[in-house]
């Protein structure tokens, strides 16, 4: 039933994350940054406090006791990955939600759980696999061969877009209004694939903290289990670092491209573009919400992360169909991005697998 439980969070969550930006597709007369970095404040300034302290008494107690270490470490983190969720909306804006989200989550998913076995072959920590484990077991092969896998998938996707920019030659947009310029979409998809696996190991250098977070809870709760919220602890620290690096890119793009207008601009719908813009930063939150529910009933951190990425992917997809992203194309284009797709799927399933055997 945990397990159960565990893998209906994480569609839930992956609901979330995949849904995100169809709110921002809605706002009017404000430029990408501008509505990215609005969104953000709820996404990465509001949501994550609140959330803590509707679930954690004391929240704010238990980071102000953490260690310098662990705090930095987790904020670094958090910085890094603010880069890939930055070049995420980026991505998203140049490919398309279809594309560009099964591209990004597609590395993502394989390297938040390939990059932290080369760490731990450096840093020998126990009860951490390195990279030798995953050469040297049944188990690690075959998250190396969902990894091979997932490089084929994104090589075929890259076509499929390479297939849809020949088919787009003069229009500036799709079919869905969006967007696509194939090479900075490809560029900024790789870069954000790579950097936003660091949630993945922010979560892991603020274990600490949900280790507290978890203790208080069953002390308070005794024979109830673990405490189904104690990420919530961590997303707070993360998320400050993620608001760092977006903050600090969006204002510089507001002063370069004299939009920081935007923000009382009478001219576009003003009320109507913060409430879409906060559907769409809250929405976001609830991804990480709901992820750290699956985890702590599912009790595995690399699998909780393939399979949360899995939904995203399919979700997004989904909604890429919705938009009618690939509408204008052939029908051999969309066939390509469909199997495209289906491998990037199968390379999560094997990376999943893997780990489920150990």
């Amino acid at each position: 039933m945990s397990v159960i439980l565990g893998v209906i969070f994480h569609f839930i969550g992956g609901f979330a994350s995949g849904s995100f930006y169809m709110p921002y597709k809605k706002v009017k007369g404000w430029s990408w940054e501008s509505f990215w970095i609005v969104g953000g404040l709820f996404s990465w300034l509001i949501a994550p406090p609140v959330a803590a302290w509707l679930t954690i008494p004391g929240f704010a107690d238990i980071i102000r006791n953490s260690s310098a270490v662990v705090l930095s470490s987790t904020f670094i983190m958090g910085l890094l990955w603010g880069i890939g969720g930055l070049t995420y909306g980026l991505g998203v804006r140049y490919l398309g939600v279809s594309l560009g989200s099964s591209i990004i989550l597609g590395l993502c998913s394989v390297f938040g759980a390939i990059i932290p076995s080369i760490y731990y072959y450096y840093t020998p920590t126990e009860g951490k696999d390195t990279i030798v484990n995953l050469l040297s077991t049944s188990w690690g092969q075959l998250v190396l061969l969902g990894l091979a896998v997932c490089v084929i998938g994104i090589i075929i996707c890259g076509k499929a877009g390479m297939m849809k920019d020949k088919e787009l030659i003069g229009a500036k947009t799709d079919a869905s209004g969006s967007e696509f310029k194939i090479g900075i979409g490809l560029l900024v998809a790789i870069v954000s694939g790579v950097l936003s696996a660091c949630f993945s190991f922010g979560i892991e250098a603020g274990t600490s903290l949900g280790i507290v977070a978890n203790d208080i809870w069953k002390v308070a709760n005794p024979g109830q289990g673990e405490f189904l919220f104690r990420n919530n602890v961590i997303f707070v620290v993360i998320l400050w670092g993620g608001l760092t690096t977006n903050l600090i890119w969006c204002l510089i793009l507001n002063i370069r491209n004299k939009t920081i207008g935007d923000y009382t601009n009478s001219k576009s719908p003003l009320i109507k573009n913060y409430l879409l813009c906060a559907l769409g930063g809250t929405t976001w939150f609830l991804q990480f919400f709901f992820y750290g529910m699956g985890e702590s009933k599912m009790g595995n951190g690399a699998s909780s992360w393939i399979l949360h990425m899995s939904f995203i992917i399919l979700v997004a997809n989904m909604w890429g169909l919705v938009l009618k992203e690939w509408k204008s194309v052939s029908r051999k284009t969309t066939l390509t991005i469909f199997l495209g797709i289906a491998t990037i799927m199968l390379s999560i399933l094997i990376v999943g697998y893997g780990n489920s055997l150990k």
